[in-house]
């Protein structure tokens, strides 16, 4: 009577090569889901280079399978499950990181609008000519279109695209915000404050 040891051995060997007698299948459809899963959670996106190793792994299994290398299609199909299942948790990570970045652009940029539309307001009260201010002016009028564009593009979760509408906004505003009090200080006799 064989050891139960040797029983094992011999039952897991012919687990094995059975399973290396075929294309495994299974493993390759799981790894074909798992990266549709990864692509639908924005994998392409926030995870490219993960989502690249996966679909790569896929297709070597794919290539194996041809080659009826069925050991090798089973290791790279497992590989390209893994790698998918890295890229989708890199995505999940990516996304909330940049969502959080566009939000807080958006508010950044939305307050120095404010603050620039507040000075302008000022400007105009201290009979600021409006050719002085019409730089201003453009700056705000594109400032808020962009904002627009950035709320629209975070709203169906486009944050990359949010985060780009407003990249470099807010140091614009400030920069025309400067310009406007520069001639509003003009127009009124005041000094700008003495920076210490």
């Amino acid at each position: 009577m064989p050891r139960p040891s040797a029983l094992l051995y011999t039952i897991v060997c012919s687990v094995v090569l059975s399973a290396c007698s075929e294309p495994p299948q299974r493993e390759i459809t799981s790894a074909q889901t798992a990266i549709d899963a990864a692509r639908h959670a924005g994998a392409e996106q926030y995870a490219p280079e993960s989502f690249a190793a996966a679909t790569t792994a896929l297709q070597q299994s794919h290539e194996a399978v041809a080659q009826r290398d069925y050991r090798l299609a089973l290791t790279r199909a497992v590989d390209a499950s893994d790698r998918a299942q890295e890229a989708a948790r890199l995505a999940a990570e990516g996304k909330a990181r940049s969502r959080t970045d566009a939000e807080a652009a958006i508010v950044a940029t939305h307050a120095a609008l404010l603050q620039l539309e507040a000075r302008l307001k000022a400007a105009d009260a201290a009979h600021v000519t409006p050719r002085e201010l019409a730089p201003a002016r453009g700056t705000a009028k594109d400032a808020a279109a962009s904002l627009q564009k950035a709320r629209t593009s975070l709203s169906v979760g486009n944050y990359k695209e949010a985060n780009a509408a407003v990249s470099g906004l807010e140091e614009q505003i400030r920069a025309q915000m400067a310009a406007v009090d520069q001639a509003t200080n003009v127009k009124t006799g005041r000094r700008p404050p003495r920076r210490r």
